[in-house]
């Protein structure tokens, strides 16, 4: 078959994108550092595709935005945005993100926000509304947090969602859930829940200041930069599945779908989703994510005879990963139809993906995502591999899992090596 010759074919990674000479200050530009998202992809290389294959005026989308890298660099090379994700803290950051606010208007704000969170000198908060505010009732928030930041919560929280200012507030709430692990007990070396029992845990209160410092210095950057472009983006809480513009309307999709176990993320953001109201129940949110070993199976036909062995080879080892596996694929097919019916004729979608192993069961995802689209009347475009640099990808997996593991535990890199598969319509 074609995806296998070309596969086959493309033998050496391509050095020009793996953008290794990019440093932490690059890959964190303007807004892509206001919050911290496992194994996206850095800007230059959603940059690169929009630059290569859209002209100034042109919707880009990405179904699976995650933390809205896409979307920023389509912002800010003059494209019109849209983007989805079904995970509510992914729509906060891409939000964010994606909003500039006058430097003016969010100076006063932050000066109002700071006078009401007065510290002493150990940075506790001095305040009349500690008990007195709605209190965060959860197991998980019990698991997590120790007095005094438990009360420091209540009352932060209480108060940046006072802020009138809807652009404003969702720039607040971005930057308090970035520091929400920080200021836990979560191990910030793990890239799964894992409670430090030895860590010492850092003042709320003059850590959400000092990151909302650093986030109203790069919107200032962001707001200066387009300015004159107006830009057009949309950014919602939804299923890739459900793209909300109209058929034959997006020129280019740049996406990195998510992995076989991609409900993990339910878990990795599980503070943010669950302290600002987004989610109470984990395992009901898990279930929404594609992946989700919890999903049903569908009916439809698989495109990929590829899929087709792999989920068999999983079964044969453990039938229920191999189930969720068939439905993650039947899933991604369904999102791959969605891609093509709203991309124009001659428009391209983008996929950034690895291969990985479950049960120590390969999962071609490359390949068997190229499949797929040929199945359903995408043409092969492009076919490019890059090597992915260790100091751009630190998330670990567990070799026998292949789910995300601490550092410590790991015994190899997750994914080193990842394809960029260009199908046209």
């Amino acid at each position: 078959m074609e995806t296998q010759r070309v596969f086959a074919e493309l033998e050496q990674p391509d050095p020009s994108w793996s953008f290794e000479e990019c440093t932490t200050k690059q890959t964190t530009a303007l807004t892509h550092g206001y919050h911290k998202y496992p194994a996206k992809f850095i800007p230059p290389l959603a940059a690169r595709l929009i630059k290569e294959y859209t002209q100034p005026g042109d919707l880009v989308g990405d179904p699976f935005m995650g933390s809205g890298t896409t979307l920023v660099e389509a912002i800010i090379n003059n494209r019109r945005a849209i983007g989805t994700d079904i995970n509510p803290v992914a729509w906060l950051i891409s939000k964010a993100k994606t909003t500039p606010i006058d430097p003016g208007k969010l100076a006063e704000s932050m000066a109002r926000l700071f006078a009401a969170l007065e510290v002493n000198n150990q940075g506790t908060p001095i305040s009349s509304l500690i008990g007195k505010v709605p209190k965060l009732e959860h197991e998980r928030i019990d698991y997590w947090f120790m007095e005094p930041n438990r009360s420091e919560l209540e009352v932060v929280l209480y108060l940046l969602n006072q802020e009138p200012e809807e652009d404003v507030r969702i720039f607040f709430l971005c930057g308090f859930s970035n520091i929400l692990k920080n200021c836990s007990r979560w191990l910030m070396k793990s890239s799964k829940p894992t409670v430090d029992k030895n860590k010492a845990i850092p003042p709320l209160v003059p850590t959400l200041r000092k990151h909302l410092n650093y986030m109203a210095k790069r919107n200032l950057l962001f707001y200066e930069t387009i300015k004159k472009i107006e830009p057009t983006v949309f950014v919602e809480q939804r299923d890739a599945r459900d793209l909300p513009v109209l058929r034959n309307s997006i020129n280019l999709i740049v996406t990195s779908p998510p992995y076989v176990t991609s409900y993990e993320y339910a878990d990795l953001h599980q503070l943010g989703n669950i302290i600002l109201g987004y989610a109470t129940d984990l395992r009901e949110l898990r279930k929404k994510f594609i992946g989700s070993i919890q999903s049903e199976i569908g009916t439809e036909k698989m495109l990929s005879p590829l899929a087709i062995e792999t989920i068999h080879n999983l079964k044969e080892v453990d039938k229920k990963e191999g189930e969720g596996v068939e439905a993650y694929f039947q899933a991604m097919q369904q999102s791959f139809i969605e891609m093509r019916d709203k991309l124009k004729p001659g428009g391209r979608t983008c996929i950034v993906i690895g291969n990985t192993a479950l049960r120590k069961v390969p999962i071609p995802n490359a390949e068997i995502f190229a499949e797929m689209g040929l199945g359903m009347g995408f043409s092969f475009d492009r076919l490019i591999k890059r090597r992915i640099p260790v100091k751009i990808l630190p998330q670990t997996r567990d070799p026998k899992t292949g789910k995300f593991t601490s550092a410590e535990k790991a015994q190899s890199f997750a994914y080193p090596e990842e394809y960029i598969v260009i199908l046209k319509k």
